[in-house]
């Protein structure tokens, strides 16, 4: 069967939309509709009932959707094992916020190496969603997200502490300065947060959704932020940014994503491994800390959690 049809049938069932779906297929809604129709006809069987409201499976489509899913996972499995190159012997695949590959990622591929050299490891970058998507298909076997989303067949686990603080490209920065500021996506619960610490800062003449690339913005303009501690670290050390004093910071804590069906002893190395990587960031993050409480000696506000209100 053509594996194409198969990642049609999800993306349709996934968004409820033939439109939606030729969007994230980048393909035209004809063709959509075409491998839809030639599904339908090699099952014998509708799998969409169709309205200008949308497309909802039908009974047969809803029992087709788990076996999609099995069949694209046993696809990308074929795929990545035919793949792996020689003189190795097993493959992990991960993939990351953006942010997250410097200080975490990247270390995590090369102690997976150094524990087991016949390990090919291949690492993705994206949005929250698109990673979940790939995890769902099984296109990586776990992920690094700040944001991860549940979905079944996946565990959501704990995998490093960060914190959003306030740091400006000019070292005259305020917490009054709106007009500089640079409002980033960083989810609903710190836009929340922040509404109540500091509302005026809720009104900004430039927001950003590409919340991973926001330091790259504003280190080359006259302009503040709010961005994950850890991923600024480097541009503290060199002074190209400054913590803007008595800001308010947010708890933002990374997570780890494993697909349930990992290989028993891939997962317990895998597990092993980052364990490491997080403790040694942990202890590196002691300096950032310094210089944050060093800066901020008077905080107004502080969230321990913004994931319990």
């Amino acid at each position: 069967m053509d594996i194409t049809l198969i990642k049609t049938f999800i993306e349709v069932a996934r968004t409820g939309s033939f439109i939606a779906a030729s969007s994230r297929l980048f393909v035209t809604q004809s063709a959509v509709s075409l491998r839809i129709q030639r599904l339908e006809e090699n099952l014998g069987h509708p799998l969409f009932i169709r309205s200008k409201a949308g497309a909802v499976l039908t009974p047969a489509g809803e029992q087709f959707e788990r076996y999609a899913l099995s069949l694209l996972k046993l696809w990308e499995e074929a795929r990545q094992q035919i793949s792996i190159p020689e003189g190795y012997s097993r493959a992990f695949f991960v993939g990351a916020d953006y942010s997250l590959w410097p200080r975490l990622g990247f270390r995590w591929l090369d102690s997976l190496q150094t524990a087991m050299p016949e390990l090919s490891v291949h690492a993705e970058v994206g949005m929250p969603s698109r990673i979940t998507r790939f995890l769902v298909e099984g296109i990586v076997h776990a992920a690094l997200l700040y944001t991860p989303q549940l979905r079944p067949g996946l565990t959501v686990e704990p995998a490093l502490d960060d914190e959003l603080i306030l740091v400006a490209s000019y070292p005259e920065a305020t917490i009054d300065d709106k007009k500089d500021y640079v409002s980033v996506d960083w989810g609903p619960e710190f836009t929340h947060a922040l509404a109540v610490a500091v509302p005026h800062l809720t009104d900004s003449g430039r927001s950003m959704a590409l919340g991973a690339l926001a330091v790259e913005y504003i280190v080359n303009r006259r302009a503040s932020a709010y961005v994950p501690a850890r991923s600024v670290q480097r541009y503290l050390d060199s002074g190209k940014l400054k913590i803007v004093a008595d800001a308010p910071r947010f708890p933002y804590p990374s997570w780890v994503v494993w697909r349930d069906d990992l290989d028993e002893d891939l997962a317990k190395l895998a597990r092993n491994c980052l364990k490491d990587v997080v403790q040694a960031a942990e202890r590196e993050q002691e300096s950032i800390v310094d210089t944050i409480e060093h800066v901020n000696e008077y905080q107004p506000y502080r969230f321990e959690s913004m994931r319990n209100e």
